[in-house]
């Protein structure tokens, strides 16, 4: 299984403060303690990614911004540009942390199955946090380089924040492969693309608000079979 780097200090878990600024980590970035199973991760060290919306677009710059958060519009839709890590230094790093410019955010992550075998060597976990009431709906997305269009995935990540506590689940299928006909001749049918797979390019996962205010994303060095 490849080894995948996640970058960060070991630090002790924090809880989340809603009432903090948007410019702080929603909750500490990495923790080598041991995970509750309980709320539904595995144990071990990870990374955190905190995607979140804000009522109001970010106007600071923010490239070259490693701080394990992205800014996004509370409600609407924004671009999460994805950057191939295989290319760089393999870790998990935040290079532009505002999404609700024309450009978009950009988040660097390594490729987690690209012999496609259906057995990542990463896992993406996820729950959202914040207000109740909110929700978002994550599609990863990358286009055609023969026909230059946008293909999406047809299986998305739907997050609902409910009443009381929030529990991670396992969305390694969602967010690291897109479930698409290519062809589009409804011959060969829905294919499985594996993030940073050559047949597509300019990969990024679209995230659609309504209102959710945090979405947490961890990353764990633990290997999911999507067959």
């Amino acid at each position: 299984m490849k080894k995948v780097t996640l970058l960060g200090a070991l630090v002790i878990p924090a809880l989340l403060a809603v009432g903090c600024t948007e410019e702080q980590d929603a909750v500490a970035p990495m923790s080598a303690s041991n995970v509750s199973e309980a709320n539904g991760a595995p144990s071990g060290a990870h990374y955190t990614l905190n995607i979140i919306g804000v009522p109001k677009g970010k106007t600071a710059p923010m490239d070259g911004n490693s701080g394990h958060r992205i800014f996004v519009d509370l409600e609407g839709n924004t671009k999460i540009n994805l950057q191939n890590a295989d290319l760089t230094d393999g870790a998990f790093r935040v290079l532009d942390a505002n999404g609700t410019d024309s450009d978009g955010a950009l988040f660097q992550l390594p490729s987690a199955d690209l012999d496609n075998d259906g057995i990542t060597s990463y896992s993406v976990y996820a729950r959202a946090l914040g207000k109740p009431g909110g929700s978002s709906t994550m599609t990863t997305c990358a286009t055609d380089p023969t026909t230059g269009e946008d293909v999406c995935s047809l299986e998305s990540l739907v997050s609902l924040r409910e009443k009381g506590g929030s529990k991670f689940t396992n969305v390694s299928r969602d967010l690291l492969y897109i479930y698409a006909d290519l062809e589009n001749d409804n011959v060969d049918g829905v294919v499985r693309v594996p993030l940073f797979d050559d047949r597509l390019e300019d990969y990024y996962w679209s995230y659609d608000n309504n209102g959710l205010k945090v979405l947490q994303l961890r990353f764990y060095d633990v290997p999911t079979n999507v067959n």
